[in-house]
This record gives C-alpha cells, sequence and structure tokens, in this order.
C-alpha cells in the first residue's frame, strides 16, 4: 500500500491560484494594481515612506509578482543598511536576476512618475492591506472548501484547520501600534481601580487559602505546570482543585485524563465528597444500609456540579484544541486540567523527535490558554533527577521538569508536589501525611513552599489545621439532623 501524502505535502498541492479561483467564480480576486504601483513609487523618491512602508506591508500584500519582487529588493536593501532609490533598487534587482523581469530601470523610473503624493502613502497602505486580507480569506474558504470535500481529512482535524485558517487570514495582516506608556498607565490604573472594587479573588478559587494568597486564583490565559513523581498526588491534588472550583464556585472545569478512564476519576471524586474511605467504595469494606442515605446526599452537590470530563487516550493537540474551544463557547468553561502532558500526541511530522514533539505541545498549551482566555493546569511528570539527587532536602527543581524545557519557559507557574517521605527523607512532624506544595516558577508572583496534608483514605489534600475528623462529624450532625427533620426516613436504600 502506498504512504499517504503528509499534511505538507497534501497542502502545497493544494495552493490556491487565485487567478483560476477567480476565473472559476467569475470574479477578479480584489487588487489595487495602481495603489501599488503608487506605494512603490513612493518608496523610490520618498526616504520617509520607505520605513512607514515596511512596517506595516509584507511581500504578499503585492498582488502583482512584479510589484513583489520589487519589494523584496527594497526590504533586502533596508535590511543591509543601503539607501532605497532608483539605481539601488536596480542593481539589486540585477543582482537577484529579476530586473528584466520586472521590466528593467525603465520600469522604475515609470513607478516614480506615478505618485499621487506622498502624504497619501498611509491611506494607500491601508487600501492594500484590506486587498491582502481579502485574498487571504478567499484562499482560506477555498482551502477549507476542497478539505471539506476530502474524506480522508478527520472532522476535528477540519474544524480546527477552519478556524486557525481565516484566524490566521486575519491576524497575520493585523499588527498592533506602539503605545506610549502614559496610555498603557491609565489603562493599569483602571485595572487597579477594578481590582479594588474586587472583594476576595481574580482568578478560579483553588480553595485553598494559603495558594489562593499566593496567586489570587488560577488567571486567565495562564499555564500552569502541576509536576511531580508518579504516584505523589499529582491526580489528586488536580481533582481537588477541579472539584473545588466547580462544586463550591459553580465554575465549569474541564478535565481532559489520557490516563484514566472517566469511571476511575469519578470514584476518587466521590470518594473525596463523601468522606468515605476508598476501601468502602471499591468493595474491600461493606457499606451498611444506613450509609447509603449518608453517600447520596453528600456526592449530590457533586452530581450537580458542571464539570466535564474527556477521558479519551492519548489526545492529538488538534482534537484537544477543538474540543476546548467548544467546551468554552457551549459550556463557558472556566478552567481546564490535562492529566497528563507527555501522553498527548504532537504534530505527525514530530514523531520521533520526543523533546521537539513535547515542545510543540507546552506552546500550543498556552497558546490555547491566551487564545481562550482561560487557565490550563497541566500536569508533568518528573525525572527520576527528582529523588536520586543528593542535598537540598529532596525538593524537586525546574530542571527536574521531564523531556522538555519548553515545559518550563512557556508555563506561567511552575508547581511541585513534594512528599519527604516519598524520597526517603526522615518522617517529619506530620507524618507521611506531610506534603508541601513548591511554588517553584511564577511570573506574576512571589515564589514559596505551602505546607498542606494529604489523606490518602479520602484522596484529599487539606491545609494543616484543617482537621478532616472535624469535616466529617459536620457533615454527620448535618445528615443526623436532615433525618429528624424528614421524620427519619432519610432516602430509600439503594446501591447508587
Amino acid at each position: 500500500m502506498p504512504d499517504q501524502p503528509s499534511k505538507s505535502s497534501r497542502k502545497k498541492a493544494q495552493a490556491v491560484n487565485l487567478d483560476t479561483l477567480g476565473l472559476e467564480m467569475g470574479n477578479k480576486p480584489p487588487q489595487a494594481l495602481d495603489v501599488e504601483e503608487a506605494v512603490l513609487g513612493a518608496m523610490l523618491i520618498e526616504p520617509s515612506s520607505v520605513d512607514m512602508t515596511l512596517e506595516e506591508l509584507t511581500a504578499a500584500c503585492f498582488y502583482d509578482p512584479k510589484h513583489r519582487m520589487i519589494f523584496e529588493a527594497m526590504s533586502e536593501l533596508v535590511n543591509e543598511h543601503v539607501s532605497v532609490d532608483i539605481i539601488t533598487v536596480s542593481t539589486k534587482l540585477r543582482a537577484k536576476g529579476n530586473l528584466e523581469a520586472v521590466g528593467g530601470t525603465v520600469a522604475l523610473a515609470d513607478l516614480s512618475q506615478k505618485v499621487g503624493a506622498a502624504a497619501h502613502v498611509e491611506y494607500y497602505v491601508k487600501i492594500l492591506k484590506q486587498k491582502s486580507i481579502q485574498r487571504d480569506l478567499i484562499s482560506a474558504s477555498y482551502q477549507i472548501l476542497k478539505d471539506a470535500y476530502d474524506d480522508s481529512v478527520k472532522v476535528d482535524d477540519l474544524i480546527d484547520e477552519a478556524q486557525s485558517k481565516v484566524y490566521n487570514a486575519i491576524q497575520n495582516n493585523l499588527k498592533r501600534d506602539v503605545q506610549d506608556v502614559g496610555s498603557v498607565i491609565n489603562d493599569a490604573m483602571k485595572e487597579i481601580e477594578r481590582n479594588q472594587t474586587i472583594s476576595g479573588l481574580s482568578g478560579v478559587p483553588s480553595g485553598f487559602p494559603s495558594l489562593d494568597r499566593i496567586t489570587r486564583g488560577w488567571q486567565k490565559s495562564d499555564l500552569i505546570i502541576l509536576a511531580a513523581r508518579p504516584s505523589v498526588g499529582k491526580t489528586a491534588f488536580a481533582l481537588n482543585l477541579a472539584r473545588n472550583a466547580a462544586v463550591d464556585h459553580h465554575i465549569p472545569v474541564a478535565i481532559f485524563s489520557l490516563e484514566m478512564s472517566a469511571l476511575q476519576l469519578v470514584m476518587r471524586l466521590m470518594t473525596t465528597e463523601s468522606g468515605f474511605g476508598a476501601d468502602k467504595l471499591k468493595g474491600g469494606a461493606r457499606i451498611e444500609p444506613y450509609e447509603w442515605p449518608e453517600l447520596e446526599q453528600r456526592i449530590a452537590s457533586l452530581s450537580k456540579a458542571p464539570l466535564y470530563i474527556d477521558d479519551t487516550p492519548s489526545i492529538p493537540l488538534m482534537e484537544f484544541r477543538t474540543k476546548i474551544k467548544r467546551l468554552v463557547k457551549s459550556k463557558d468553561v472556566g478552567l481546564v486540567i490535562v492529566d497528563y502532558l507527555q501522553p498527548m500526541q504532537g504534530p505527525a511530522e514530530l514523531r520521533g523527535l520526543r523533546e521537539q514533539e513535547v515542545a510543540a505541545i507546552s506552546r500550543t498549551l498556552k497558546a490555547t490558554a491566551k487564545e481562550l482566555n482561560v487557565p490550563i493546569i497541566a500536569l508533568s511528570q518528573l525525572s527520576r533527577n527528582a529523588v536520586q539527587r543528593t542535598g537540598g532536602s529532596g525538593k524537586p527543581q525546574l530542571s527536574d521538569l521531564r523531556e522538555s524545557g519548553s515545559i518550563e519557559q512557556d508555563a506561567d507557574m511552575v508547581i511541585f508536589i513534594h512528599r519527604p517521605d516519598f524520597v526517603g527523607l526522615q518522617e517529619t512532624p506530620g507524618g507521611k501525611e506531610t506534603t508541601q506544595i513548591v511554588i517553584a516558577k511564577h511570573r506574576n508572583g512571589e515564589v514559596c513552599d505551602l505546607d498542606m496534608l494529604f489523606k490518602a483514605e479520602q484522596v484529599r489534600f487539606v491545609e494543616p489545621g484543617d482537621s478532616l475528623v472535624d469535616q466529617a462529624e459536620r457533615m454527620g450532625m448535618e445528615s443526623a439532623m436532615n433525618s429528624e427533620f424528614d421524620g427519619g426516613s432519610g432516602f430509600e436504600t439503594s446501591p447508587f
């Protein structure tokens, strides 16, 4: 069976010819050749026009291939710190072998005579940018149409490619203006004033006061890396964060689990929410008949929480992006959790180049967080160096992030879960429950170590002083009061 053509080769084979497409559709591609001539003529005779034009336009903004060659020659001259005029441009074109193709020196001289007024160049540039955007949108639309008829293209890939093509067609031609510090300070003052009116946090709450004091909640567009060695409690901590946001604060949360099934995650969430031991829910110990109503009552709020779980194993990046966009739009998701980063599938062309593939995954996660304006918490493995290194209390370091330094670079925050007993250190006063949440990188705040306790039996992290026993007793009292209020009838007993 012959090899299938790669996506990149397919794109090259399907390159859009706007002239041919225009004939097929009965329309001429958007263009303004007289304006192109006016811009190039102004650049030839007015030095001040050169820098302004090069800042705003690229060679692709010119429809006529001859005009494109002339503009490219001018760009190269500027990069070489050579002034732009008829002689230097003709010399550069001759050196590139393009002088005759553009019509020779006579054509350049004609361009210099077609300038309406150099003062109008800014307006001319705006026209060329508009025409370029129109052409790019036509090309993108035509490519989307062809791909939609191609049964070999997956629908998820088609949707993501379509969104990206239209977005790129617009963004490639939009440039942000340089801003003076005074205007930015005004915006900053408004932001400060807004923050003063906010009671509590400015981001998604973690549910842990000591952590929220440092982060002020998970901030929009941030990529947060949560890393630890296997079996230390990454997934448990991430589920605690998801539960606290969705149950306590009714913020929609999406969880992408690449390793555990949705059923396994929900069983963990039920263990945390109910306060029942994990052994009971797994059948190692029996749930007594009188405990069934209590279990159902305790998980009632969890069953209504806006939690969305996708357990596609080794999910491809494009499929992940498509699903996230849909969830943010349809469910107003405010927090995304990826458990975990390494099993994701990066671009096909990077398969086998593991470091580059992981780098592409981390860049895409950061770009997705920024594009959709939601925080993404991505779990990551640590290398064995974290447990083999001597000294430093065995705490993980940024260099321990596994497989790519890009993870550290792309992340706005890196958090490690450190269990002293796990790395064989002497037991601490808190016993085996003692855990440290190590904020090793924080782009917008301080780095520090926070003490936590990990209650493995209930798959729950708590802060020192926040007693689970007291919580369970309170929940038991509330249950008894509710049963008494209902005349002792409670719920009908049933195995879920």
